[in-house]
């Protein structure tokens, strides 16, 4: 299986793992960890683009389109900044995502965009050499 073939189904695996994640951010109200006003509300209006953006990065990447690639990246980095934010309130003693499946959402977030990273690198790399 070439790199390739491969990018759209860590993409849409590491989207999955990080949508649940928001689900599971529902749950814990997120939106008080990061003191943002207008609760759930706000919460639910601000993850409807987020979501068509990540299902929008799919289709381009399923397409073959280079806006694909670039979306993937994002997705790479929406799953670094997500680990990055959690592990922060983790340490600072924050009892929020600490149940099994939320340390399992943001473990497997941080597994998958290292791996969606190296695989896109090597297809970058691949690439390149071709043409």
């Amino acid at each position: 299986m070439s790199t390739k073939s491969i990018l759209p189904w860590l993409y849409l695996v590491n989207a999955t793992v990080l949508i649940t994640h928001q689900i599971d951010a529902a749950y814990w109200h997120e939106w008080d960890l990061f003191g943002m006003p207008g609760g759930v509300q706000l919460n639910l209006l601000l993850n409807i683009p987020l979501v068509m953006l990540m299902l929008f990065g799919q289709q381009c990447l399923i397409q073959g389109r280079a806006a694909g690639i670039v979306f993937s990246w994002l997705l790479v980095a929406a799953g670094i900044i997500a680990i990055s934010i959690h592990s922060y309130f983790l340490l600072q003693g924050d009892q929020s995502f600490r149940l099994p499946v939320s340390l399992g959402l943001l473990a497997t977030t941080s597994f998958l965009s290292l791996v969606q990273a190296v695989a896109l690198f090597v297809f970058h790399k691949t690439h390149n050499q071709i043409t």
